[in-house]
């Protein structure tokens, strides 16, 4: 029975590791600032006029200090907002000051989409790895726990000389402010951080009598807010292959993991986007095989269409 467990660890972190290999990873350019509110709009409009980060008026042009602007830098290439020297698609889509759909954050499905966007880039590597490798292996952690658990990837992935103790653990704690409520807020700029009103994160509550005084977090999977079904569909013809007409579950699985949704809530999700796509889409679990077929192509920009032209 030992030896079966120790097998299916070792077969794991070979997984990770060829996933770790597949990309370059990345811990750090953030400065240590987690993503506030607008700075996604202030980047798209700093670069849509062609204005040059490193240039020394970029802190007048972008209203903010001159660590933050290499922050804001960083967080706007990590969601995916650029492409090469040009903006992506997703990111005019979004912020464009006339034709964007939700340039300054407004709706709960902006959110989730900023969110997969980060997990699913990989610019920013810690949060695939967390959101989807991590969050198998446990629900409730403490920050030491998730800086050990990267080491060990990247050792599996024979790249432990590359592993920076300290760099990590920045990384690890810019991404709970991203995402946790503050316990002891000082001010309104506490709470102005972006992905924050998705409720993912949240600390433990801590007793005097605690012997172990370390921060506790858990993945607040049953109280989260409810992921927008047009959000995960965007999300599904992302990850899905161009030529398959199938996603299997184990990807339909992680999918479910990037959002912190529970199994149950992932084949409710399925079943919902069958009937409301019947005519593209069919979940089945035949035989114990469970997997999402397309019947035909659905454009993912046009899902989007739908979800924003419904919400005005």
């Amino acid at each position: 029975m030992k030896k079966n467990v120790l097998l299916q660890v070792s077969i794991l972190y070979c997984i990770m590791a060829q996933n770790v290999d597949k990309k370059q990873y990345t811990f750090s350019g953030h400065e240590s600032f987690p993503c506030k509110t607008l700075w996604l709009k202030k980047g798209y409009d700093f670069v849509t006029s062609n204005q040059d980060f490193n240039a020394p008026e970029a802190v007048v042009s972008l209203g903010v200090g001159k660590n933050m602007v290499a922050a804001v830098r960083y967080w706007y290439k990590v969601f995916g907002l650029n492409k090469g020297t040009e903006t992506s698609w997703i990111a005019d889509y979004v912020f464009d000051s006339e034709t964007g759909k939700d340039p300054y954050v407004e709706d709960l499905g902006t959110l989730w989409l900023l969110h997969f966007l980060l997990i699913n880039t990989y610019e920013a590597s810690l949060y695939k790895l967390f959101f989807i490798d991590f969050q198998k292996e446990r629900r409730q952690f403490d920050r030491e726990q998730v800086v050990g658990f990267v080491k060990r990837v990247l050792a599996a992935a024979g790249k432990e000389n590359l592993f920076n103790e300290n760099t990590v653990k920045k990384d690890v704690g810019v991404l709970l402010l991203n995402y946790c409520l503050p316990r002891n807020p000082q001010s309104n700029e506490d709470f102005s951080t972006l992905l924050m009103d998705l409720d993912l994160l949240r600390q433990t509550d801590k007793t005097e009598s605690s012997e172990d005084k370390r921060n506790r977090y858990f993945f607040n999977v049953e109280g989260k807010r409810q992921v927008t079904p047009a959000i995960f569909l965007f999300a599904l013809l992302t990850v899905k292959e161009e030529n398959d007409n199938s996603i299997p579950y184990d990807t339909l699985h992680e999918l479910g993991l990037i959002f912190c949704m529970t199994e149950l809530e992932v084949i409710d999700m399925l079943k919902y986007l069958s009937e409301a796509y019947s005519d593209a889409l069919t979940y089945s679990d035949v035989a114990g095989i469970r997997q999402l077929q397309f019947s035909q192509q659905i454009d993912k920009k046009q899902v989007l269409d739908k979800y924003y032209e419904q919400r005005i």
